[in-house]
């Protein structure tokens, strides 16, 4: 089969595909050309988020010689989902990463549509029932990275209070999160004072939306005598976030580093708690060779990564030895399983 520099040139106008397809480029239809394509979630590759983080995890693989080719198309429109997808499965492609939950229905169509490809949807929980074999959702355990802030936020408080706040607990990330942040903060220190803010008085759809509500329910909680806010849930966290430093409070972040993300935030930033989207996109990828070969399966269904936590960034020198022992500690014994969190993974 020859390559078919014609599917990769009929690009989407919404999308970037880079490198472009030139005589250069290899023939992924060729069994001994491994190649992967990544489709970003609406916006760029070098968002400092999830699109950039998946996109390292697949250099890694490229660098190591896992496969010999790797590009990239960044999504403008989330409309074109679909067709993005297609233009690496249409060229030959082996494994196609898509990043983010908003992918998830374009991602399980085409694990339908191509079975020969393998496909890994990062932060894409694949419902009981309807797994695909080819198709493998990466998720994080929640719960331990809200453990691992409830566990900072106890020990940095001064006052013996702090506080969450989340979108509804009605979606089991969130809930995982605060019932998480509430435990960690238990374990370090039982006497500490936590509230968690969940937002369930808005639709579903908007509660993680809304960061005006975030900013009043931390001001809420500020006034009440919380030092330490942990902020999740898209925009309504930020809003959290922000406002915990107007006040000039702590704050710790989720999902990524917001010390990027979230400049308002940065000066008394804690830390964030993230998923390790590269490392899991990288073990992934791996495991896709090796199916590949017939020398492992593919974990179609989902795929447990890892959750861990940021820098501290400008206020390194504010967090003591004492606590930063304590953290790596805590933060081994989750990811090796010696501790457990205790949270049920959807709300009862």
């Amino acid at each position: 089969m020859k390559k078919r520099c014609a599917a990769l040139a009929v690009l989407l106008i919404a999308a970037t595909f880079l490198p472009a397809c030139s005589s250069s480029a290899p023939d992924c239809a060729r069994l001994e050309i491994v190649c992967v394509g990544l489709v970003t979630g609406v916006g760029k590759v070098d968002d400092r988020s999830f699109n950039q983080s998946a996109w390292e995890g697949v250099q890694q693989a490229e660098g190591e010689g896992l496969v010999q080719s790797a590009r990239y198309i960044e999504t403008v429109n989330a409309k074109d989902y679909d067709e993005n997808i297609a233009v690496f499965a249409d060229a030959g492609y082996d494994i196609i990463v898509t990043v983010g939950a908003g992918l998830g229905q374009a991602t399980i169509a085409a694990a339908e549509k191509y079975p020969q490809v393998y496909f890994i949807g990062v932060d894409q929980f694949q419902e009981a029932g309807s797994e695909k074999p080819n198709l493998a959702g990466l998720v994080f355990p929640e719960d331990q990275a809200g453990f691992l802030a409830g566990a900072l936020a106890a020990q940095m408080t001064a006052t013996g209070r702090v506080g969450a706040v989340l979108g509804t607990d009605a979606y089991p990330p969130t809930w995982r999160y605060g019932e998480g942040f509430r435990a960690g903060a238990a374990y370090v220190n039982p006497e500490v004072e936590v509230t968690v803010a969940y937002h369930n008085d808005a639709s579903f759809d908007k509660a993680s939306f809304d960061p005006d509500w975030g900013a009043i329910t931390a001001y809420t909680l500020i006034d009440e005598g919380v030092d330490v806010i942990f902020g999740g849930s898209g925009t309504t966290g930020d809003g959290a976030l922000v406002a915990a430093v107007q006040r000039g409070i702590y704050a710790i972040g989720a999902e990524m580093d917001q010390y990027y993300l979230l400049l308002e935030a940065s000066p008394l930033l804690l830390s964030s708690v993230v998923k390790l989207v590269s490392p899991g996109t990288y073990a992934l990828i791996g495991l896709a060779r090796n199916a590949q070969a017939d020398t492992g399966a593919f974990p179609g269904g989902n795929y447990s990564g890892e959750c861990g936590y940021a820098p501290f960034h400008d206020l390194d020198l504010r967090v003591t030895a004492e606590v930063k022992v304590k953290m790596e500690e805590i933060n081994r014994g989750l990811q090796e399983d010696m501790l457990q969190t205790d949270v049920l993974p959807t709300k009862p």
